[in-house]
């Protein structure tokens, strides 16, 4: 029987994964709690686990989106919301763009397409708002030499979206920020205002993700019967799995910086140094991978996954096998650009025992966000009915129940969780609470939550089951197949960088 892989998730987890930064939700783990200053709240325990993602595996459409929208119109919009309720998300009609006064205000022009020094601010803002750092205009000069390159790329991918007559439908764009937005406990409309305060354009956002939808649609299309796995090539690969196994093994990401044309050569390596500046001043990793490496590791916010010393390349794999877990390189020249890479973890292929626990949580939204030192009639209410829950389940099913009974604004089931992936505090919470057993109300500024550990069990986590095997196999064609249609459409292309 042949396995087919459906790439929708796996095109879009990089604009998933900016999107869930710029709402403040990705690794929720490590959120410390809030502290309530009322008599009635201080006895809330520190920490929560928010949004707990899978193990074993490294974190993350239809569609047309039209010619871009002239930015000096005000637009009618355009609602996606179910028929009598308040429209939750409202998005710009494409519109023709026409140019702007001023051949100044033109970055680039990429097959006519004029991409103008505003696109290339709200990327650069965007970029500033998902790492959490503060973008002086030093450090925006030194990102306007990649941030145009990569609005080329973009543009690139929707002309070919275009070409190929494929439609990104407005409910397809506003059910995945809506998704993040729920994820994430933020209200209709949360991450437009979240950007909004920042001076970043939703437009922005919006153009990025109907461009990653149907870019997904178009390698459906370009892989075709490539996209299937034969029971003959899953065989080969296990047999591969099991030589291998006792060897050292390495988890990797990496964010590459392409120099293909030697007159960007200093760009590049200018922008590989400021990424690593800021990563070592505490930007996340594959927050940043996400928005800007031109990797094929982008998609999956630079995960390289676990690789072997001989399967990068040998400047890659002198690093690798000396550096400290959780050191970032200086920038490494390789084929075609630099690679900034960073060691997530070390470990025996064949052999990654650890705990991995079944959880359900029910969470207490807030109306609003909370104020520490004076919450709301209404956040005492949802507390008191978190309190009341945590004395009362017995069971993950009373734990799902009350979930569904507050809106089930976020998942009952966060999925399996590897608790030595957890931070300290969740560790010490989840490892000592018994299956079947109620946390106590744990405050976040967006609400409270309950927890129940479901099973808690040891598992192999470097072993690979058939299925496993055949999603890399598909995911590497995904990759090779988006490198390439990508490197074919820039030669062909008629490109006029006014900018660098």
């Amino acid at each position: 029987m042949q396995t087919k892989f459906n790439p929708a998730l796996r095109a879009v987890r990089r604009r998933l994964v900016l999107m869930a930064a710029v709402a403040g939700g990705l690794a929720l783990p490590g959120i410390a709690a809030a502290q309530m200053s009322d008599p009635a709240l201080q006895s809330v325990a520190p920490g929560a686990p928010g949004q707990m993602g899978g193990y074993g595996r490294p974190n993350g459409g239809s569609g047309y989106a039209g010619p871009r929208q002239d930015p000096s119109d005000t637009p009618t919009t355009h609602t996606v919301a179910p028929a009598g309720e308040e429209p939750a998300i409202r998005i710009p009609p494409p519109k023709l763009l026409t140019a702007p006064a001023g051949a100044d205000a033109i970055a680039a022009v990429v097959n006519g397409d004029v991409i103008t020094r505003a696109d290339v601010s709200n990327r650069a803002r965007m970029f500033g708002l998902s790492t959490g750092l503060s973008l002086s205009p030093d450090l925006l000069d030194k990102l306007r030499p990649q941030v145009i390159r990569e609005l080329i790329d973009d543009r690139l991918e929707m002309q070919e979206i275009q070409r190929r007559k494929i439609v990104v439908a407005d409910a397809d764009v506003a059910a995945a920020i809506g998704s993040v937005e729920q994820r994430n406990g933020l209200p209709p409309g949360g991450l437009r205002q979240k950007l909004a305060s920042q001076g970043v354009s939703y437009d922005t956002l919006i153009s990025q993700m109907r461009t990653q939808l149907g870019w997904t649609r178009v390698l459906r299309q370009q892989l075709q019967q490539r996209g299937f796995v034969t029971p003959a090539e899953v065989d080969e690969q296990e047999r591969l799995f099991k030589a291998q196994s006792g060897q050292p093994q390495y988890r990797v990401a990496d964010i590459f910086v392409p120099a293909e044309d030697p007159s960007r050569l200093n760009d590049a390596r200018r922008f590989a140094d400021t990424v690593i500046q800021q990563l070592r001043a505490g930007a996340q990793f594959g927050i940043v991978a996400a928005e800007f490496s031109q990797g094929e590791t982008a998609l999956k916010g630079g995960e390289m996954g676990w690789v072997r010393p001989d399967q990068v390349d040998p400047q890659i794999a002198t690093l690798i096998t000396s550096m400290p877990v959780g050191a970032v390189s200086n920038p490494i020249r390789v084929a075609g650009g630099f690679d900034v890479v960073t060691l997530e973890e070390k470990r025996t292929i064949g052999s990654d025992m650890a705990t991995v626990l079944n959880v359900r949580q029910a969470f207490f939204p807030f109306a609003t966000p909370l104020d520490p030192a004076n919450p709301t009639a209404q956040q005492k209410s949802a507390l008191g009915a978190a309190q009341a829950t945590s004395k009362s389940a017995t069971s993950c099913s009373a734990i799902e129940a009350a979930n569904a009974a507050q809106g089930g604004t976020r998942p009952s089931n966060p999925g399996d969780i590897r608790l030595d992936r957890m931070n300290p505090q969740m560790q010490a919470l989840l490892k000592a609470m018994q299956p079947g057993q109620a946390s106590k109300a744990l405050v976040t500024p967006q609400g409270v939550m309950v927890l129940m550990v479901c099973s808690s069990t040891q598992k192999n986590l470097a072993a690979m089951t058939r299925d496993d095997i055949a999603d890399q196999l598909i995911q590497q064609r995904v990759e090779l197949s988006s490198r390439q249609l990508l490197q074919d459409l820039k030669r062909r292309a008629l490109i006029e960088q006014r900018e660098t």
